[in-house]
């Protein structure tokens, strides 16, 4: 066998080796965040609660009606369309039928605002918001009653300048769903909680971000996001330039995940994929060691199946799986197959590749393409 091949395998090996320390690392930060207890209110201001909303999808009204059931005093919750016909509207009404004004605002405007049309819909209805904390929480978020206190009590600290939840994949009852609920579980998930363990504070997620207003009027408001595909990134930037610090909840939400085909998971996570790799490269390109399996894969591949190869993947397979077993435990979710299991770390290197080689991406049927700085350039409309 050829030397450089022999090196390059015994690099492989060796990315891979790391990437079972972070596995088992991985996995015992989420059972210590899980095992941290809640933290008591001691004040409850005003908040305003923002749901920008864009169609129909799974589950929706149950998602809605666990935002109007909360054990906190009057929030105040706003849904935003962009359309008066927009199916979600029905989901809202039998969502919100208990609530009357001013604990419910329907805000329904067609005024456009750069390419990030979430961040439009939000622009539109921030006029309407009276409450002292503002809570933006995307349309797949599904809580539990004490939700809203876990998000406001962190501000309890004068140095928070923004809250925001983890999230676990609750998948729709089909095979892709699933696959990408796995993603979300045993990549993003565990990996959050590893880069803030390494001091990294500056992780801020779409599936919940709070903050004062008067902090958000300080940063200038979200008019800075309108073009920006990671708006979720860029505001917690944002608050960390004025120094004040991004706090994480002390317990995750749950999101909807819900990909009806391949096709539709694929460009899902390439979009997610590319989206960091665009605010942040090379933390993006170190990422690989998070896939050990893959990589002792490749090691023995190209190492002819030299039998150091071969163990080298039998252990990365071994820790990969007891660290899914563990964060499935932590996370009280089922036992997946081990043919799911494999079908979901082949999708995670083919996504991991196919992100670091490209810049364009598909959001709600529109092509865009990642500029360098994050934000998007809108290229023709698609119809996929």
């Amino acid at each position: 066998m050829p030397f450089a091949l022999t090196l390059v395998a015994g690099g492989l090996a060796a990315g891979s080796v790391a990437g079972m320390i972070y596995q088992w690392s991985a996995a015992r930060q989420l059972q210590r965040f899980l095992a941290e207890p809640r933290i008591i209110a001691t004040t409850r201001p005003s908040v305003s609660v923002l749901k920008p909303l864009c169609g129909d999808e799974p589950h929706l009204v149950e998602n809605l009606q666990s935002f109007c059931h909360q054990d906190y005093p009057s929030p105040q919750i706003i849904f935003g369309v962009a359309e008066a016909d927009d199916p979600a509207l029905v989901a809202v009404e039998h969502a919100s039928g208990s609530l009357t004004a001013p604990q419910k605002s329907i805000v329904v405007d067609s005024t456009r605002h750069g390419c990030n049309l979430k961040i439009g819909n939000l622009l539109n209805m921030l006029p309407h918001a009276t409450g002292e904390i503002l809570v933006i929480a995307d349309s797949d978020v599904r809580v539990t009653p004490d939700y809203l206190d876990d998000v406001v009590t962190p501000f309890a600290d004068p140095t928070a300048g923004l809250v925001t939840c983890l999230y676990v994949g609750q998948p729709t009852a089909d095979l892709w769903s699933r696959i990408g609920a796995m993603g979300i579980n045993h990549g993003f998930l565990p990996s959050a909680l590893v880069a803030r363990a390494l001091g990294r504070d500056d992780g801020c997620f779409g599936a919940t971000m709070a903050l004062k207003r008067e902090t958000l009027d300080l940063i200038g408001g979200l008019a800075p996001l309108q073009d920006v595909l990671a708006d979720d990134w860029a505001l917690g930037a944002a608050v960390r330039r004025r120094g004040h610090r991004i706090i994480l909840a002390t317990r995750p939400v749950e999101i909807i995940v819900h990909e009806p085909d391949f096709g539709s998971l694929l460009a899902h996570e390439i979009r997610w994929g590319r989206t960091i790799a665009a605010v942040d490269r090379t933390s993006y390109m170190a990422s690989v060691i998070t896939q050990p399996v893959a990589l002792a894969a490749l090691a023995a591949l190209l190492g002819a199946a030299a039998w150091p190869f071969w163990v080298a993947f039998i252990a990365a397979s071994t820790v990969r799986l007891w660290a899914i077993r563990a964060e499935e435990r932590a996370l009280a979710l089922p036992r997946a197959s081990l043919s799911e299991l494999a079908l979901r770390e082949l999708v995670s290197f083919v996504v991991f590749l196919i992100a670091c080689c490209g810049r364009s991406v598909k959001w709600r049927g529109r092509r865009f393409i990642i500029r360098r700085d994050g934000t998007l350039e809108s290229k023709e409309g698609t119809t996929s």
